[in-house]
Order: structure tokens, then sequence, then C-alpha cells
């Protein structure tokens, strides 16, 4: 398929449709409006169907039937409408159904505003909705990752049993670049599901749920999802620019904001200062081991989010003193320029050893 010029929420809906995804649950909330447009124009096309549900709350619901019958299913949303979805995600993790779910996230708290932000990194990350689960949380910086991720989403879950998070944000979302799609994929080729809902015929019932009575059956199904958590430690993923030298500054930025880092790493460069750049792609699970080792070579570390301090928080704790770790954010729909956070950067750059 020959690149497209594509919005980044467009570009999310017809990844999921090459990734074999025929079932488009959701409800309308910007800046994520133009994933349920696209698709409720491009389903049909592929003999799949869109559902716009009457709530975020019963389109999560609805994830859970589809799924449970073994089909590729998507739903996408903006903060505030992920948040109503996670009693739902919470059902969906522990009866251990692959789907994927897409937030470009807005400003908050409450409801906000319209323009990008990166605070629902704590939702996402630590498990929005209640009880021991995790979800597989996948950062794209640009339209073309936002596809490819997106794809590999759908493996992800699948691999998995597990919901996947697409965690964007209104620029993500609203942008426009170039974009080329992976061959696509026939649903009818995909691996047979041996434990969906699909019927009997033939064999023993199948039972999707994710009520357990006995506390010591709850109990030894919390060890098993834990043990398929660890498994994930495995997908790990990040991207190290111009970090390879020993340090004046590392910052730290996922997604938007590390575009925007990459331009100031070049600038501060050109000064002479020796900055790099750690972006996680996989927000859950963290590269752990990466930034850690990352650290190793920085007098400083400079995390940077839309946000008033949360991936800062795991940064913190990775680097476990090692190094000093600052902080510079920007919220309520206001983003960083290149040159503040270059800046930032001189500032810490400054500070004696």
């Amino acid at each position: 398929m020959a690149k497209k010029l594509m919005k980044g929420c467009e570009a999310i809906g017809e990844a999921a449709i090459q990734a074999g995804c025929r079932l488009f649950f959701g409800y309308p909330i910007t800046p994520q409006n133009e994933i349920p447009e696209y698709m409720s124009g491009r389903l049909p096309q592929v003999g799949g169907t869109f559902v716009q549900a009457e709530s975020e709350v019963a389109a999560s619901n609805m994830l859970y039937g589809a799924a449970g019958a073994g089909c590729r299913c998507l739903t996408s949303s903006s903060s505030p409408g992920i948040s109503l979805m996670m009693e739902g995600v919470s059902y969906l993790a522990g009866a251990e159904l692959p789907v994927v779910i897409v937030n470009i996230m807005r400003g908050g708290p409450g409801l906000g505003g319209i323009l990008p932000s990166q605070s629902d990194y704590f939702q996402a990350t630590k498990g929005g909705g209640h009880g021991d689960y995790r979800l597989l949380v996948l950062a794209p910086s640009t339209v073309q990752e936002a596809a490819d991720l997106t794809m590999e989403a759908f493996d992800l879950a699948d691999k998995y049993r597990n919901p996947v998070m697409i965690l964007g944000d209104g620029l993500i979302g609203q942008m426009m670049e170039p974009v080329e799609f992976k061959p696509g994929i026939d649903p009818a080729a995909l691996p047979d599901k041996a434990w969906a809902t699909t019927g009997a015929a033939g064999r023993p019932p199948n039972i999707v749920n994710s009520l357990f009575l006995k506390a010591e059956e709850l109990e030894q199904h919390n060890l098993d999802l834990g043990a398929k958590y660890r498994a994930m430690q495995s997908e790990v993923r990040c991207e190290l620019y111009r970090a390879d030298d020993s340090l004046d500054v590392l910052i730290v930025a996922y997604g938007t904001v590390a575009r925007i880092a990459r331009t100031s790493v070049d600038a501060l460069r050109e000064k002479g200062l020796k900055a790099g750049l750690f972006r996680p792609v996989t927000l859950y699970p963290y590269p752990d081991e990466a930034l850690a080792r990352a650290v190793e070579r920085a007098r400083q570390v400079l995390v940077t989010e839309l946000s008033m301090g949360q991936m800062v928080e795991d940064v913190r704790a990775i680097v476990a003193g090692r190094a000093p770790v600052a902080f510079y954010g920007r919220v309520g729909g206001m983003v960083m320029t290149a040159e503040e956070l270059a800046e930032q950067a001189e500032k810490l750059a400054a500070v004696p050893a």
C-alpha cells in the first residue's frame, strides 16, 4: 500500500482494519472523533460492523461479548470517556479477553479541555479500574508509529489474552503525516482461539468469566495473571537518541513530547552541551533496565511530560538516586516548545556535579 497523508486518528482506524479488526464499539468524544467517524464508513466496506453505543460504559461491555466470541475488536475514546470504561476494562482483564483500546488524551481533570495532555499515564499504567490487573500500554510518537503499533497491539492482545492500550494525545490524533500500512490480515486466516465462546459442538463448553467465589480459586487466578504480566516484560521497547556517550543531560519523554525533545537535543548538541533522549515506547511494561543503563552515562536527568508529573515517579524509582532527576511539565493543553525544554536542560547542566 502506497504512503497516504492521514490524520493520526484515521491511520489508527485503518491500521485496525488491516490487522483484521471487523468490530468497533464506541461513543464520540473529542479529540478522537475521527476514529469512530472513519470506522463507521470503512468497516462496512470490508464486511465489518460499527456500533455507536449509548455510552462508553456500554461500549466496554460490548467489547467483552465480541472478544469472548473470539473476534478482533476495537474501541477508542478520550480521557473522561476512558474513565467510564474502567469497570469494563477490569472485567476484560479479569476474563483474559484480547481487545485494543485507544486513548487520545485530553486535558483534565474532570471534563478539562480538548487540547492535548499526557495526564492519563497513571490511569493507563497503574490500572485505572479495580483489582490487580495490568494493560500492555504502547505510546506512539508519530502517525506512522501509531499505525504500526495499532497493528501490533492486536497481535499482542491475542498473544497474552489481555487488553492492550494505545496511549496517544490530541496532537498525535489530529496531526497529518504520510503513513504506509503493512500488508493486511484476513480475519479468516487468524489462528483459532480454542478458548472462545463460539459454540460447543464437538468439544466441551468454554466459560469466559472473572467471577471466582472460592478464595483459593481467586487467589490462583490472580497468581496466574501475575505470571502473565511478568512474561510481558519481554515486550519492552524504547528508543535512545544521541544518548550513547557521556551526557550532561538525559531527557526522558514519550509520545508527542519526545518529538519536541529530539529537536531540543539537536539544538543543545549544536551549542556543545551533551544531551540525549530516552523514549519509552512501552509504558507498561516500562523499559526499566534500558533506562537504568542510559542513566549510568548521564550527570543529570530531565523528565518532561504534558502533566503535573506522573511518569517522573517511575523514572525516579528506576534511577534510585544514581543521578538527580528534575521535572518540567506543561498542563491544560499547553505544549512546551523545543526552546523552553532546551532552556530547562541548560539550567540543569549548569548545576555543579
